[in-house]
């Protein structure tokens, strides 16, 4: 067994969670917290990226056990996160991510956060990975 703040070497991948198993992701993934949870998230995007407008979001299940949650479109969102002064262009996947990453941040700070501290943690770790990693974690910084 490995410690808790052991890198792995394994590569943590993403799965889209199918149409036909999505109504029950999210009670699965954020519990009780499942209504604000998702909320949040549409929140952040709609906070870092002007150009959103709502729409359909992909849902998926991480190897390492995490979730995450993008919007399902092929164009790229103009990122701007003020409070460290990133300005950058994701694709609506890298968005995505980040926007989970900080949703999840707000909420691992409520009094039963651990869930939220957990997907974080497991988020990031994929986002280590990820092609658009730099553009992540400029952003989160």
């Amino acid at each position: 067994m490995t410690a808790a703040n052991d890198v792995s070497s394994e590569t943590i991948t993403a799965t889209r969670i199918p149409e036909e198993r999505r109504l029950g992701t999210l009670p699965h993934c954020f519990g009780q917290k499942l209504t604000s949870a998702e909320f949040r998230v549409y929140d952040w995007m709609g906070t870092l990226c002007a150009s959103y407008r709502g729409g359909h979001w992909d849902f998926f299940a991480l190897s390492n056990g995490g979730f995450y949650m993008a919007p399902s479109r092929e164009e790229r969102f103009g990122v701007e996160v003020p409070t460290n002064g990133y300005e950058g262009a994701m694709s609506a996947d890298a968005a995505g991510i980040t926007a989970c990453l900080f949703a999840f941040c707000d909420l691992a700070t409520d009094a039963d956060g651990e869930r939220f501290v957990e997907l974080f943690h497991q988020v990031r770790e994929y986002a280590i990975g990820h092609a658009e990693a730099g553009e992540i974690f400029r952003a989160i910084d």
